[in-house]
Order: C-alpha cells, then structure tokens, then sequence
C-alpha cells in the first residue's frame, strides 16, 4: 500500500544520477524496493527536460537517454499543463521554475517535495524536505 506521494525536484535526481556525495545515499535510498510499495515517486515533465539538458551538456546525450529511460521506470512523471504558468506568474515565488514545480505537485497531491533547494520553496504549502531529512524524520 503507497503511504507517501513524493515529488522529487531535479537536485535530488542529479545527485542521484551523478553520485554527488553525500546526498547521493538518500537519493538512491528512495529507489529501493522495499521502499518502492511505500511510496509514489513524482517528478515532472519539466524536471524531465531539465534533467536531459544538464546531463546532455555535462555528459553526454547517450548517458542522458540512459538516466531518463531508468527514471521513467520508477516514477510516476506528471504533467506540465499551461495553467501552471500563470499560476506561477501570479505568485509570490522568487523563483519562476520552483513556482512552476510547486504548482504541479500541489494539483497532483503530493505530500511532500523533496529538494535540496529549500529556501526557494519557502512560500509552498506543501512541505519542502530534503531527501536526508525525509528518511532520518
């Protein structure tokens, strides 16, 4: 049975994808199996393209298509509708992209976000954690 519905911003898939220690322990702890019937990982369709293009320009394009394809099969990827944009432009938040994400895992559910990124977050209703701090709380 699925306790939690995360959505898991970009940070947290880039230390996941490049070993960036010591976050990287807890990014892949939120892939195990035991966890997986716990939780529905989520992240979007901009997190997605964003993901591609970083790892693209730091990498490579095949190891880019590598990361996505694995991503695809343990995430739930949500979509990124028009109606985000202007909710995004009429908020408070200092970062247009952080807004946009906030706004997706909102209208979708989600219980938590995870991110290294708090203090963009701040102004979310949803609470903002980090992927160390969701699994030692």
């Amino acid at each position: 049975m699925i306790s939690e519905k995360l959505f898991i911003d970009s940070d947290i898939l880039l230390d996941l994808f490049y070993d960036r220690k010591p976050h990287s322990q807890y990014a892949i702890k939120l892939f195990d199996v035991e966890l997986s019937e716990k939780l529905n990982l989520c992240t979007s369709t901009l997190v997605t393209a964003n993901l591609h293009y970083i790892i693209t320009k730091q990498r490579n394009k095949k190891y880019a298509n590598e990361c996505i394809t694995s991503l695809l099969k343990y995430m739930q990827v949500l979509a990124f509708e028009p109606d985000a944009i202007d909710y995004s432009l009429a908020s408070k938040f200092d970062d247009f992209e952080d807004a946009i994400q906030y706004y997706i895992a909102k209208k979708n559910n989600c219980s938590k976000i995870l991110s290294r990124n708090i203090k963009d977050y701040k102004l979310s209703l949803i609470p903002v954690v980090t992927a160390e701090y969701f699994f030692k709380n």
